[in-house]
């Protein structure tokens, strides 16, 4: 006998036409994983709207403030935007030279025989920056001479610890077994250097690199009493003159390219650290 949809009762219900062989319905097929994004919206927006915020104000009351003539020529005839300027200057040269001067001589310590003479570099290098830095800038001063060249010295000298260090530690923290199998497949030492050691001692040498900015970007405010300008002028301006709206803008103008240096140096850690060293979903 055959039901009315003209199908035997014994037979059942038919399977599924995706069903398997043990009538099981196949899995569905596993979703493309999506790589997380490394920079978040609030990372991009949050300091840089703050700063605007601060600049802003600081525009609005100077807007409305009641000026001396004084004030009004130590603000005017572009002064302001000379030493915002040569405040970058400084930084950006000083911290050229210490990368191009730490990183190459943090590798070369952690190579064969030169890593004997780490403990004296690195003496050095603390010196360097135990020494108060307006007493380093004072006595290459008297070497040098009232000048950029100076203020740049003293303000590189200051900042290379970190950098030399973070290159070090970051080399010698690779795992032996990884380095040595890279040289089982056959990659020469330049290879293994280039391709394994560097890569996986980016987050480190980077975390130097952004302490060394912002190093930099404080120190560079003493370089007027050597007479290498930046936005010290304007600070110590306002402390002899006792002007408190060049002091003002000296001060947030300092701190403001502080905070940017630092956030652009917090992307690049983000953007230039290997995918492979990211933890996983």
């Amino acid at each position: 006998m055959r039901t009315s949809e003209g199908r035997r009762p014994e037979d059942g219900p038919e399977a599924p036409e995706d069903a398997g062989a043990d009538g099981e319905e196949a899995s569905p097929p596993p979703r493309p994983t999506v790589a997380p994004t490394r920079v978040s919206w609030q990372k991009l927006t949050l300091l840089p709207v703050l700063l605007i915020a601060v600049l802003l104000a600081t525009w609005l009351w100077f807007e409305q403030a009641d000026l001396d003539a004084l004030t009004r020529n130590a603000l005017s005839d572009g002064r302001v935007s000379k030493a915002l300027w040569q405040h970058i200057e400084l930084t950006v040269i000083s911290t050229f030279f210490v990368l191009i001067i730490a990183i190459p001589l943090g590798i070369l310590l952690t190579r064969g025989q030169a890593g004997r003479a780490t403990p004296a570099v690195m003496a050095l290098a603390n010196i360097g920056q135990a020494t108060p830095a307006i007493g380093l800038l004072a006595l290459l001063v008297i070497w040098l001479g009232i000048g950029r060249r100076a203020a740049l010295i003293g303000i590189i000298a200051y900042a290379v610890l970190p950098v030399l260090s973070n290159t070090i530690t970051g080399l010698r923290a690779n795992d032996p077994a990884l380095l040595e199998a890279a040289r089982g497949i056959g990659m020469s030492p330049v290879g293994v250097l280039t391709r394994v050691e560097l890569p996986l001692a980016v987050p480190l040498i980077l975390a130097g690199v952004r302490t060394a900015l912002v190093l930099n970007v404080g120190t560079a405010t003493l370089a007027t009493f050597g007479g290498g300008g930046g936005l010290g002028v304007l600070i110590t301006t306002g402390i002899t003159s006792q002007r408190m709206p060049v002091l003002v803008v000296g001060s947030v103008l300092t701190v403001a390219l502080a905070l940017l240096v630092d956030w652009l140096a917090s992307l690049a850690e983000l953007l230039l650290r290997p995918r492979g060293l990211e933890a996983g979903p």
